[in-house]
């Protein structure tokens, strides 16, 4: 790659990316990995993508996926044999692999969540920040909008929904108010579903709106995030090569707890009572390792605030021990 590739390259970083050196870093693209087989689980705006093409070895593979039909328009811009991208969710990853004839892959890459421009942009209804449509799709080709879900669920589902993936406490108080807003007019706006939390929720968080839960819980349920987790991280370890590395960022504390414990799940096997007479040879032997759990610099928390929530964990795969003969 020229000096001028490398400047188009590095310019496509202007949305910066949380964790970019990190998270590349961690994934060793180095030596005899860096013409092996990766993967992106959200090209998002593409600046890990981008940074990985840049390290990947000549004979290397990428492959990238995105629910965003925006985020697959920026990914056609990227003219590079080694790279494909897929228009769905990471956690159809065993079949788009299936599909291609991959059988092992020796780094996965995963950045949760939302980014900036989907944020940024009123039209998608992510954000309480500026009035826009309320729909919330990640892939707005497919799928029920939030608006239309809050004009045809029941009470009782819209506040577990609120309270489980907004670990909100006046979960109750804010889907009874939907209700009973929605029989006076649809709640089709994202200023009029943040204005209806701020008039129900009368304690606020110091620093924080009182309509963040709220919008964080439906977006989660809406797009199935918490689900497509926990099957991407098992498809993921399914298909990780031994020395392979999964490293993923997660934004909020639900996503953090299901990916810390679905490590903790390949490094602590659960064993064999002490009492029966097995072997220390024979005994569940670890999976995985932990290489790391990475916080934000605060130099990059100074130039961006959003990484402030950010947690990177890196776990790698270990080689399957062998038995010894009995």
């Amino acid at each position: 790659m020229n000096e001028q590739q490398v400047g188009e390259e590095q310019a496509a970083f202007q949305h910066r990316t949380v964790l970019l050196d990190e998270a590349v870093d961690a994934l060793q693209l180095n030596s005899e990995r860096s013409n092996g087989v990766f993967v992106d689980g959200t090209f998002g705006r593409g600046g890990h993508s981008r940074k990985i093409l840049l390290e990947l070895g000549n004979a290397g593979r990428l492959l990238a996926f995105d629910k965003d039909p925006q985020a697959i328009a920026n990914a056609a811009t990227i003219s590079d044999e080694r790279f494909e991208i897929v228009h769905d969710s990471f956690a159809t990853l065993t079949y788009a692999l299936e599909a291609r004839g991959i059988k092992q892959v020796d780094g996965i890459l995963l950045d949760l969540g939302i980014s900036s421009p989907q944020v940024d942009d009123a039209e998608r209804g992510f954000s309480f920040r500026a009035d826009g449509p309320l729909d919330m799709r990640m892939d707005t080709t497919r799928g029920m909008s939030a608006a239309e879900w809050l004009a045809t669920e029941n009470e009782q589902v819209i506040m577990e929904v609120i309270k489980n993936y907004g670990e909100e406490r006046f979960a109750f108080q804010i889907a009874k108010a939907i209700i009973a807003r929605r029989q006076v007019q649809p709640i089709a706006s994202t200023r009029q579903l943040a204005e209806l939390v701020a008039h129900t929720v009368k304690t606020r968080e110091k620093g924080k709106d009182p309509a963040t839960r709220t919008f964080q819980a439906i977006r989660i349920f809406i797009n199935k995030e918490l689900e497509d987790l926990e099957i991407g991280l098992a498809a993921a370890y399914a298909h990780l090569a031994p020395a392979g590395r999964m490293v993923v960022i997660s934004f909020h504390s639900l996503e953090d707890r299901i990916v810390k414990q679905f490590f903790a799940s390949k490094v602590n096997l659960p064993q064999p009572s002490r009492r029966l007479p097995i072997r220390s040879v024979d005994l569940p032997q670890p999976e995985m390792k932990l290489i790391a759990k990475v916080k934000a610099t605060p130099e990059e928390l100074a130039l961006n605030p959003r990484a402030r929530s950010a947690t990177m964990r890196v776990a790698e795969r270990l080689a399957i021990p062998l038995r010894s003969a009995k």
